[in-house]
């Protein structure tokens, strides 16, 4: 009998923060929709405020929400027994989204100030979200090329992992900072009694604190050992004295999510480890 996929050790208070983060990203999108429409000039494409305001809309929903899942989409217990093949493919997907919605909100942001005769790139915050969309697009292009593609050789995947998986935790964090400090620059701008606290800068500032709250949690997800994806056990690659290498695993994409219980029948054979090798020698395998 194949064994039992392993249990999520701290399962419900994963379960918590899982629907706790979920909840205030979610909110937090709610909240820059109504603080657009609301107390600001709404959404529209016309190179007026209207068009500027899809600039933090997208981000909150694009580059800060959708981001954050797609950084814990591996930790799910509910995709352990799906193809690691196909949540590369959802991780990427998720990532791809995020990518085309932060970039539509520069060029919202782009053509308001070009409409209005007011200067680009000027401030921390331009310049700390312009690094941020460069070096998301590169982080983007590398995973597909090295980790998603079948074409990168083996030691090279392990080598760029620590990278990529550092990196992108880099990126979501200087994406939350330059949220944080674009929505308070919006406040300087637009309210000259800013420091009187009026219902709309009390507003915003609570949309900050959702941001914060949610990124935070994300982080913390993502950086617990024990809620990490388990290796897939019928695809271990073997040493030549049997054990398997720490942190290494061969893909295997005729697995899905209603087959896995059945992929590691006879993992103990003599040809399964030859299966396994082939793949290995295909570059069929991933670190992540």
């Amino acid at each position: 009998p194949s064994p039992a996929p392993r249990k999520m050790e701290g399962y419900r208070r994963f379960l918590a923060l899982l629907v706790s983060a979920l909840l205030l990203g979610f909110v937090a999108v709610v909240c820059s929709l109504v603080w657009v429409f609301r107390y600001r000039e709404g959404l529209g494409w016309d190179g007026g405020a209207a068009e500027f305001n899809w600039h933090p809309v997208l981000v909150v929903t694009g580059f800060v929400f959708i981001q954050g899942i797609a950084i814990i989409v591996y930790r799910l217990p509910w995709t352990w027994k799906c193809s690691k093949l196909l949540m590369k493919f959802i991780h990427a997907g998720l990532n791809t989204i995020a990518m085309i919605l932060a970039i539509v909100s520069m060029v919202a942001v782009f053509e308001y100030h070009n409409a209005r005769n007011i200067p680009n790139m000027y401030s921390l915050h331009s310049w700390i979200g312009l690094t941020a969309v460069i070096f998301y697009s590169l982080q983007l292009f590398l995973g597909f090329a090295v980790f998603l593609l079948p074409f990168a050789p083996v030691p090279l995947r392990a080598a760029l992992m620590p990278i990529h998986v550092y990196s992108g935790l880099l990126i979501f964090v200087a994406v939350i900072a330059s949220a944080l400090m674009g929505i308070t620059e919006k406040l300087l701008f637009s309210l000259s009694a800013y420091s009187e606290s009026p219902p709309e800068a009390i507003f915003v500032n609570c949309l900050g604190l959702l941001i914060v709250t949610f990124g935070a949690l994300i982080l913390w997800m993502a950086s617990r050992p024990h809620w990490k994806r388990p290796p897939e056990e019928s695809a271990k690659v073997q040493r030549p004295n049997g054990g398997a290498p720490e942190g290494v695993e061969a893909e295997s994409t005729m697995t899905d999510c209603s087959n896995a219980d059945r992929s590691d029948a006879g993992f103990n054979s003599d040809a399964a480890r030859k299966r396994n090798f082939k793949l290995d020698e295909a570059g069929q395998r991933s670190t992540m």
